[in-house]
């Protein structure tokens, strides 16, 4: 049984995908509503944040998912994300569960500095600091040797389906309907994304190769990084619109935060938007360099005609 904590998301729902187009049929969908995805899925209701619940989820796994996420609420997170973990943990020790975390870069600096697994973690605000602080807690654990577990990290998101991300509201959601998008604060900058399919496969593939785990993994995305006003170039010209966008100044940011909540918790990964953000996964290409990395060009057109 190959089981997958909070299985609601694009990334849980192209995971259960993958899962079973090439590894296995026996796949535990677990959310406090989960839905299937394939025919043969098992369904399980669990709170994540109830210790009980999770361990009777996890019973019976080989292998565990966590692609679970919070809202964008940073004192949820700082209240919330360490007992999911501990709780995940918990319950993995408990039925000899391995574990498979699919986590963020809210941690790293957010500098120029090009970003492979060893990149230090220096958070800019309290949920990169939770986010620096449960993957610690993880990471502890597998050096003790009490889980046997694998961390998948990705940069933003873009991609088909309900994947939500900035780019997909502010660039794709926007060009798709005919409207003008939104860049924030720079749109001269180099942007790395990952296309949520290949993140999901990449992760099933981690989880079923036995000699990765124990490792941080950087997750594949298309080495040839787009400024944002190439991206809505790319995109408008398969979108078949004009290339229409406006870049938002910190400033505007900033009023538009006093007004927005999910504005205003984005306001710590502005700094990312300011310089080149050059997410290395060459660990992953050498190890695994048949693995085909969705291309802009291909996951722009794939989105295009999911929406047509």
């Amino acid at each position: 049984m190959q089981t997958i904590l909070g299985a609601n998301g694009q990334i849980g729902r192209e995971l259960a995908l993958s899962l079973k187009r090439d590894y296995t049929s026996h796949i535990r969908l677990v959310s406090r509503r989960p839905q299937k995805v394939n025919e043969s899925d098992e369904l399980v209701q669990a709170d994540l944040l109830d210790a009980q619940q999770t361990s009777d989820a996890v019973k019976g796994s080989e292998i565990v998912y966590l692609t679970a996420g919070l809202p964008m609420d940073t004192q949820l997170w700082i209240e919330q994300w360490p007992v999911l973990m501990s709780n995940v943990i918990a319950a993995c020790q408990t039925h000899n569960a391995k574990l498979v975390y699919f986590d963020n870069t809210y941690m790293y600096p957010q500098t120029r500095t090009p970003q492979a697994e060893d990149a230090p973690f220096v958070p800019n605000g309290g949920k990169g600091k939770v986010r620096a602080q449960i993957t610690t807690m993880l990471l502890d654990a597998m050096q003790r040797g009490s889980i046997n577990a694998v961390i998948c990290r990705a940069p933003e998101f873009y991609g088909p389906g309900k994947t939500q991300s900035i780019t997909n509201s502010t660039v794709i959601d926007a060009l798709s309907a005919g409207k003008p998008a939104k860049v924030f604060v720079r749109d001269d900058v180099k942007r790395s994304l990952i296309f949520t399919p290949d993140a999901s496969r990449a992760m099933a593939l981690i989880g079923n190769t036995p000699d990765a785990y124990g490792q941080t993994w950087h997750l594949p995305c298309d080495d040839n990084r787009l400024t944002y006003r190439q991206f809505v170039e790319l995109a408008a010209g398969i979108f078949n619109v004009q290339p229409k966008y406006r870049v938002l100044k910190r400033w505007q940011l900033w009023l538009a935060g006093k007004f927005n909540p999910t504005v205003r918790d984005a306001a710590e990964l502005l700094p990312r938007y300011q310089t080149d953000n050059i997410f290395v996964s060459d660990k992953f290409k050498r190890r695994f360099p048949d693995f085909a990395v969705t291309t802009f060009t291909q996951g722009l057109n794939i989105i295009r005609d999911e929406r047509q």
